[in-house]
């Protein structure tokens, strides 16, 4: 793709290049196509070096953070360029805490991108995972590539919802979510829903255990466990079932 081609596919930011002005401190400035400089100007003359890139690709590849910091303020930065810099693995911390910020970041698949980027700090991941959606919670909470802490935090976050979520929502997350997830909706009032929990790949034996365990669980998980053909053959949840069978 020619840069001018990505230019119009990503909203219209123009590329970025550094330029050394005639004091000290070199700036990175924005050069959009109407005010290039002039083949054979000064601007040629001092920014000697690499020739300038002909690709949005080749331009992130290139860009130093002073550069990628110019390409966040421009006003026609949006989703697409958004996703296409989050690509670049190796984008500074600080770069990504102002792209979290920016208003590029209230889409979906921008605060997904954010919160999956290895780079990203921990307290800008653990603010974008407030405002994500029930699924993608638990879409975070079960990648591989995301940190742990910050997977711990998803299944938080989505935990304290449960109660506000739809009796379809839950349904769903009790066959689909991490195994901590699928523990604490075997507690689900809705047979249904503890039901589908049990069928949780991501379930253990000790969560189960746990869950017949405690005094807030009914006789329906009771009854549900003891007739489950995976379940109720586990000796440490048999030994569970029978402390239970001898509750006042």
């Amino acid at each position: 793709m020619k840069f001018s081609d990505s230019r119009r596919a990503l909203g219209g930011v123009s590329l970025v290049t550094e330029t050394v002005s005639r004091d000290s401190n070199p700036r990175a400035r924005v050069h959009t196509p109407e005010h290039l400089p002039p083949r054979g100007s000064s601007f040629e003359a001092v920014a000697s070096g690499p020739p300038l890139p002909t690709t949005f690709e080749e331009a992130v590849d290139r860009s130093s953070s002073e550069t990628l910091h110019a390409v966040l303020a421009d006003p026609g930065f949006n989703e697409d360029s958004a996703l296409a810099l989050l690509e670049r693995m190796d984008l500074p911390s600080e770069v990504l805490e102002r792209l979290s910020k920016n208003s590029a970041a209230t889409a979906r698949k921008v605060k997904m991108a954010i919160v999956g980027h290895p780079r990203t700090p921990r307290y800008a991941s653990l603010s974008l995972l407030r405002q994500l959606f029930t699924f993608d919670l638990m879409q975070v909470a079960l990648t591989p590539r995301i940190a742990g802490d910050i997977k711990v935090a998803a299944e938080e976050t989505l935990l304290k919802r449960l109660e506000s979520i739809s009796s379809g929502g839950r349904l769903s997350l009790a066959r689909r979510a991490s195994g901590r997830v699928a523990a604490a909706l075997l507690l689900d009032p809705e047979p249904r829903v503890l039901r589908a929990a049990l069928e949780n790949p991501r379930l253990t034996e000790a969560m189960v255990r746990q869950a017949v365990l405690r005094r807030e669980s009914g006789a329906t998980l009771v009854r549900a466990v003891c007739e489950h053909p995976k379940w109720s053959l586990r000796s440490e949840i048999r030994l569970a079932l029978l402390r239970v069978s001898k509750r006042p």
